[in-house]
């Protein structure tokens, strides 16, 4: 080590989070065995707070914009000609993270596996999956620091976002299931749902000291199964519809099907005389219902 090199060590600081990244959510500050001088200067910038760290243990927490002094038993000089005499590490350690306390915002956001619930209505099993925006901050940095973070020097919003990001699918898919909101009526009910699915996300939110502040979905998209099982409601949603104009349930529709397409699957006479069931069938089923709407006593 030159003599500069020595000099310019003992010199009090002047700590800052300079060029804040947009993807760091809390960093720390770099320093030589984590020693910082006597009459060192803290400045903390607005959308920032600071986590002081000595020997091991939280010993401050700052959360107000402003210069402060740092006082450690570290006094310039002595420490490090201590050191040069031992060739030991100081013993008192401080260490300092800086923390973004602004909102991380519009972060994009998609789910990697299908969302499962049975609809409330049709009772058919759907499977889809969504793609939205979300914002969110810390809410709890001690919590976060104590219980995620721990002795990692830095930590990224893509990391969060990815830990939040993982519980998306489980609350989405339990907002469906309580919402009888049939898959007919979701896209028409984007915002409802945002809200309610952001609500309970908070409630895993508040597990890892984060909070969402918005959470919104753009939109959504069925399976190809679901595609083909929605297809086939449509189908017997028009058939039930028709039967009803025609004065038929749609068993009975369904009934006459059943011998039409029986029918064309016979040739010659048999077929012929199949047809012709068909058709006795259709006019006794009509006459039947003509009867009853006849017979049907009179309302005031």
């Amino acid at each position: 080590m030159g003599i500069g090199d020595f000099f310019k060590r003992q010199l009090s600081q002047v700590i800052e989070w300079k060029n804040q990244s947009n993807d760091l959510l809390v960093h720390k500050f770099p320093s030589d065995n984590d020693e910082i001088k006597n009459a060192s200067k803290l400045i903390v910038n607005p959308g920032q707070a600071v986590i002081l760290v000595y020997e091991g243990k939280i010993a401050d927490h700052i959360t107000e914009n402003g210069i402060y002094d740092i006082e450690s038993d570290n006094h310039p000089f002595l420490t490090t000609l201590l050191k040069l005499r031992t060739n030991f590490e100081s013993e008192h350690k401080l260490r300092i993270y800086f923390y973004r306390t602004a909102d991380n915002v519009n972060l994009h956001w998609g789910t990697s596996q299908a969302v499962k619930y049975v609809d409330p209505i049709y009772k058919i099993p759907v499977e889809l999956g969504s793609n939205g925006s979300f914002s969110f901050k810390i809410a709890d940095s001690l919590h976060l620091f104590n219980n995620i973070i721990g002795s990692k020097d830095n930590y990224t919003v893509t990391e969060a976002k990815e830990l939040l990001q993982s519980r998306f699918p489980q609350s989405i898919s339990s907002v469906l299931a309580k919402s009888s909101i049939s898959y007919q009526q979701i896209d028409a009910q984007l915002a409802e749902l945002a809200n309610a699915i952001k609500e309970l996300l908070n409630t895993e939110a508040t597990n890892l000291g984060l909070e969402l502040t918005d959470f919104k979905i753009n939109g959504t998209i069925f399976d190809a199964g679901t595609k083909e099982r929605i297809a086939k409601v449509a189908d017997i949603t028009a058939d039930a519809m028709a039967a009803n104009e025609g004065g038929l349930t749609y068993v009975e529709l369904e009934k006459l099907k059943a011998l039409r397409d029986a029918a064309r699957n016979e040739g010659g006479l048999a077929g012929a005389g199949l047809h012709l069931g068909v058709g006795l069938e259709l006019g006794k089923t009509f006459n039947s219902t003509k009867e009853e709407h006849l017979n049907a006593p009179a309302t005031d």
